[in-house]
């Protein structure tokens, strides 16, 4: 068995401790560096005809220099930008760059990427009712 003395086994535990503090703090850390994106919700609504979906208007809020990363929607997204630009990749299509003025469509998995500066897009999700807005897909 092990043997500390009292002063050892107090060190031990301090250290511990501030490894696990250290541990949350740099986690919390990456977890703020790793969502670039800012959705405020403006309106929530049925879609007509449909018992299963639901339009959502949102603007979203992207950081200079910032990133998505690759995520879908349960639907389809349809959008303008509002300020800046960003550069759209969606799986299996070429990039596009999107500037204020610009509208599209996102289906299926895409990554949304800013320039140096944020960009500001209005966004319509026709969504599956009950799902979350955003996916992440590895």
């Amino acid at each position: 068995m092990f043997s500390f003395t009292r002063r050892q086994l107090v060190v031990r535990l301090a250290s511990a401790l501030s490894l696990v503090v250290l541990g949350a703090g740099i986690d919390r850390f990456v977890l703020a560096q790793a969502t670039p994106i800012k959705r405020t919700v403006l309106l929530t609504t049925d879609e007509p005809g449909s018992k299963t979906h639901e339009a959502v208007m949102a603007v979203a809020e992207v950081s200079a220099g910032g990133s998505s990363g690759r995520h879908r929607h349960p639907g389809i997204e349809i959008g303008y930008v509002l300020e800046g630009s960003v550069r759209v990749e969606h799986e299996g299509r070429p990039a596009v760059v999107l500037k204020a003025g610009d509208s599209f469509k996102n289906d299926g998995v895409h990554n949304v990427t800013s320039a140096d500066a944020p960009a500001k897009i209005l966004a319509i999700y026709m969504v599956e009712k009950g799902k979350p807005l955003v996916e992440a897909v590895k």
